[in-house]
């Protein structure tokens, strides 16, 4: 099993027709990490995450795992956990009924007891059997976020985890993405949200049309390297 805790992103490019999506983007992370890919619309970080998580293959450059380039995605997708822009809930299903279904699908144990918990965490225990079609885009998220985390994932992706939250619940992903950081998880995620951003990343990374335009270990005062490195 490869270390997915353990990424490489190497003069990674993807293109669609003459567009470049992604152009010689390279940088490497590891376990304890909270990655943030940062840029504006367009800038690429989507379709970054997407070759990250094996859905998308680089149209050059590679993403090794840990020692190994992988040719099949199917070898790291199970320690893989991802939240896109589809939330992959079904709305005429219950919350309950929702996390139950993908638990299946992980294969794991306790289905029962992991689903009460993991409504536990997104604060919706009295609303696990009601349908999602009723539930606000922040509750959803809150579902969606469990949901990718159910089979205790080691590399956890995030498209803009913070939409649609409000300050408690924002709050709440903000410590729980702290409890994977510890629990030595890597985490990737793609926001335009810098105020949570300022201070919960270790490293940003900055991209621009398609473009790695620089990078920040220091990410407090995040507004200001942000706007310095879009005019760069």
């Amino acid at each position: 099993m490869s270390d997915v805790a353990r990424l490489s992103v190497v003069d990674v490019s993807r293109y669609y027709g003459r567009r470049k999506a992604l152009s010689q983007v390279s940088f490497s992370c590891g376990a304890g990490e909270i990655i943030g890919l940062l840029g504006p619309n367009g800038a690429g970080k989507s379709t970054l995450l997407n070759v990250i998580a094996t859905l998308v293959r680089p149209s050059r450059g590679v993403i090794q795992y840990g020692d190994r380039q992988l040719a099949c995605g199917a070898d790291v997708r199970a320690e893989i956990g991802m939240l896109g822009h589809d939330l992959f809930l079904y709305p005429e299903l219950t919350a309950r009924e929702n996390l139950s279904f993908f638990a299946h699908l992980y294969r794991v144990g306790d289905v029962p007891g992991l689903v009460s918990r993991a409504l536990d965490r997104a604060g919706l225990a009295d609303r696990g059997d009601d349908f999602i079609a009723g539930f606000s885009r922040g509750m959803r998220q809150r579902v969606a976020l469990e949901r990718a985390l159910l089979h205790d994932p080691t590399l956890i992706l995030l498209d803009e985890p913070f939409t649609g939250l409000d300050q408690a619940s924002t709050a709440a992903l903000v410590d729980r993405l702290q409890e994977r950081q510890r629990a030595g998880c890597l985490i990737v995620l793609a926001t335009h949200d810098l105020d949570v951003a300022d201070g919960l990343l270790t490293r940003a990374i900055y991209l621009k049309d398609g473009r790695m335009v620089g990078s920040d270990t220091d990410t407090y005062g995040l507004s200001e390297r942000y706007r310095r490195a879009m005019l760069a």
